[in-house]
């Protein structure tokens, strides 16, 4: 190939990439979608963990969703106080009040204190454990079965399984939610991390089955409400319920369970 061969290659070539970066200039310019420069400095101090306890698609969901006004400036729940006062600087609000949250385990049996129906040796998953006889090997068709499903969703390694029960680290849990997600006995809750009295069971069973499944487990005998001045106890489907609202952390209540399941 001569000379001049090449040289109308390198043109025809080189118009070409020059026609499709004017063109690629063009069309980003004109199709280009406006970013709310808030919602960039919002997205700059999010921590980034991308958990979902907010309810969004990971932080850029949040931080879209509090730059239009559809989420506050305390939706994240691993950021607490310090990152809601940061937001709302930056949104120009008040961030309010933020009561941080930490994930609790409504169990206290552990492999003394509740008993097992059987020996199970299959796969180390509660949710496979949930679909085996009697919805699991423990006697307590509610309680944990301590086989790690929350402690492998908590992106913070804030739960750890001792004694064969998930254990809650509170200052290491950011109250994302995941652990609730994945139990599929559903006896993870966010309780507020000063809260001093929590009710350790679950279980929905009458004292009698209670007894003989857990010697730690509520029994419903409404003691705890008859102590309780602030009216904050309720016994319903035979297990005791705490309104942290009302609940004046007296501790009369977990003096006087006759079982010790409300921790003081």
């Amino acid at each position: 190939m001569d000379i001049t061969g090449i040289l109308i290659a390198a043109v025809i070539v080189g118009g070409t990439g020059l026609f499709i970066g004017l063109f690629l200039g063009v069309a980003g310019k004109k199709f280009a979608v406006e970013v709310d420069p808030r919602e960039e400095a919002v997205m700059g101090v999010l921590p980034g963990n991308n958990c979902g306890g907010c309810g969004f698609p990971g932080c850029s969901g949040l931080a879209s969703a509090i730059a239009k006004g559809e989420a506050e400036p305390s939706a994240c729940p691993v950021g607490g106080s310090d990152l809601a006062g940061k937001i709302a600087t930056i949104m120009g609000k008040e961030a309010g009040d933020v009561t941080p949250m930490t994930a609790f385990v409504k169990c206290a049996g552990t492999c003394e204190k509740a008993k097992e129906s059987y020996d199970y040796y299959g796969i180390s998953d509660c949710t496979m454990m949930n679909f085996m006889q009697d919805s699991g090997s423990k006697t307590c068709n509610y309680g944990c079965f301590g086989l790690g499903s929350c402690m492998k969703a908590c992106p913070f390694d804030a739960i750890q399984i001792i004694d064969g029960i998930a254990v809650v680290d509170k200052q290491a849990c950011k109250a994302c939610s995941k652990c609730i997600a994945v139990c599929p006995k559903k006896l993870i809750e966010l309780v507020p991390i000063e809260q001093p009295q929590l009710v350790i069971c679950n279980s929905q069973d009458k004292g009698k089955d209670v007894m003989s499944a857990c010697s730690v487990g509520c029994i419903g005998c409404r003691m705890c409400t008859r102590v309780c001045e602030a009216k904050a106890i309720t016994v319903e489907n035979n297990i005791a319920h705490i309104d942290y609202d009302l609940c004046t952390a007296c501790g009369k209540c977990a003096e006087k369970c006759p079982k010790k399941c409300i921790t003081a």
